[in-house]
């Protein structure tokens, strides 16, 4: 059980920054003042459980989609790494906050005009927590422990299931209680806190580019 708890946190300690739910939070709060408390609930469950899904088909799904269009580990690493790099330069140096990414002012638009509109997938679970970088991430990781791991056999199997639906209940618990989350630490907080986590991102996405040249420089050298 010491494995599993082990394999869950590194997973966390990795997806955690990528997910980042704060900002998540920041851009809910955005989108939803207009709604009530049911209908708020009912996106958050609903902006997890997508959340849980998208995970879940990166982890499995994932090197069957890489296999079709003959896309290498090493290629994936590299580019996984400069998209999370990207995504890092952003949160360290944001242009604008997060409420206003294009799908965020679509949903906006569809507010103001009264439809009916359901931001649970777009962009609440898909880009905001479960984006480009984080399924880029998932799969390069899924490539990682296929290749051989320090971890038993039912821990590779388990752990992923766990770690993923741990970020959903994370997820979940912050948009449930963002009201009091805004309160406590401001929109100042959730700005530190973003830009401490978008340099996390830069350093984990350099490590990324550093291991695929390397892996394309072994692979080469041995040929």
């Amino acid at each position: 059980m010491l494995e599993l708890f082990r394999a869950i946190g590194l997973g966390l300690v990795i997806l955690l920054p990528l997910a980042n739910p704060l900002t998540t939070v920041a851009l809910f709060l955005g989108l939803a003042g207009e709604m009530n408390f049911d209908e708020r609930n009912r996106q958050s469950l609903q902006a997890s459980i997508y959340v849980f899904i998208i995970m879940a088909v990166a982890w499995y799904a994932g090197q069957a989609v890489m296999d079709t269009f003959g896309i290498s580990i090493p290629g994936l690493r590299i580019a996984g790494g400069l998209i999370v790099a990207f995504i890092g330069f952003r949160m360290l140096f944001p242009h604008k906050p997060a409420g206003q990414s294009v799908e965020a002012e679509h949903k906006q638009g569809e507010i103001n005009e009264r439809k009916a509109v359901n931001i649970a997938f777009v962009p609440l679970a898909m880009p905001s927590t479960a984006g480009p970088g984080t399924i880029a991430m998932i799969i390069s990781s899924a490539s990682t422990v296929r290749s051989g791991i320090d971890f038993s056999p039912w821990v590779v199997k388990v752990a992923p299931v766990a770690t993923f639906f741990t970020v959903s209940v994370i997820l979940w618990l912050c948009l449930r209680s963002s009201g009091a989350i805004m309160r406590l630490v401001g929109k100042g907080g959730i700005e530190a806190i973003s830009r401490l986590m978008g340099f996390l991102l830069v350093c984990m996405g350099v490590q990324f580019i550093i291991n695929g040249v390397l892996e394309v420089v072994t692979t080469y050298s041995a040929h």
